[in-house]
């Protein structure tokens, strides 16, 4: 079983509970998502989603102590576009608690960055306050990824459909997904290459929103996904792990024109 495998497997548990617990009957609703996610990506040269994330299965720990407020704040004060902020507990030390103090903190449209498989976790999104929410192609089916699509448009939010091989960008392509993010870390063994962006950025119509996520390092590495077509990048680690996030997104973004 693969790591992706164990933790879907794993998220389907933990839903079913967490709708046993807390149905969406129960809930009263925001009006609208503060603020839109691909009009403020779309906004500057090179949108920036910049992630709040306390671990993950690949690097362990990223960064200790861990404040998401303060370094949301960070991210923001820098000029970040958009906040991922990741919801799974178990395997990235995220959950809905995280959401909400960043949502408080700042004014910035947020992701709902989850291995979403249930129409509860989209209802969820919505509750919290997101702007955008993630679909993984690896792990939906095609009927899926238009029916969760279907209702975060409804519910005013962005599906963020992500994909990394061609097989998985038609898929998107095939179920009309407007806003991609093309994974460079493979999902099934937590590998990262840049050249998962560059081989497939030249596949997508050029009124679609194309994000570049995972192993972007450095300024170069920005402007060369800037020239192959992305319109936004998705970067965590490599912010969390320097000393001052806001110092650090200014670095990455310095070549950005």
């Amino acid at each position: 079983m693969s790591i992706l495998d164990k933790i879907v497997a794993d998220k389907r548990v933990e839903v079913a509970a967490l709708k046993a617990a807390d149905p969406v009957a129960s809930w009263s609703m925001p009006e609208e998502a503060p603020g839109n996610f691909v009009e403020a990506i779309r906004s500057v040269p090179m949108g920036l989603i910049a992630e709040v994330k306390r671990k993950s299965p690949s690097a362990g720990i990223i960064r200790e102590p861990f404040d998401p407020v303060e370094i949301a704040r960070s991210y923001e004060s820098a000029g970040a576009a958009a906040i991922s902020c990741l919801m799974d507990g178990a395997y990235f030390g995220g959950g809905a608690s995280d959401f909400r103090a960043v949502r408080a903190a700042v004014s910035l449209p947020m992701l709902y960055k989850e291995f979403v498989i249930d129409p509860w976790q989209v209802a969820h999104a919505q509750k919290l306050g997101a702007s955008a929410v993630l679909l993984i192609a690896a792990v939906l089916t095609d009927e899926e990824l238009r029916s969760y699509s279907a209702d975060i448009v409804q519910r005013n939010m962005t599906p963020l459909v992500e994909v990394h091989d061609r097989e998985e960008m038609d898929r998107a392509m095939h179920v009309g997904a407007t806003c991609v993010g093309i994974n460079n870390r493979n999902l099934k063994t937590f590998e990262t290459s840049l050249d998962v962006t560059y081989s497939l950025a030249h596949e997508v119509p050029d009124d679609l929103t194309l994000i570049s996520e995972s192993g972007i390092r450095t300024a170069e590495d920005v402007r060369a996904l800037q020239q192959c077509g992305a319109h936004a990048l998705l970067v965590g680690e490599q912010l969390l792990r320097q000393p001052c996030p806001r110092e650090a997104v200014q670095e990455l973004m310095k070549e950005v024109g």
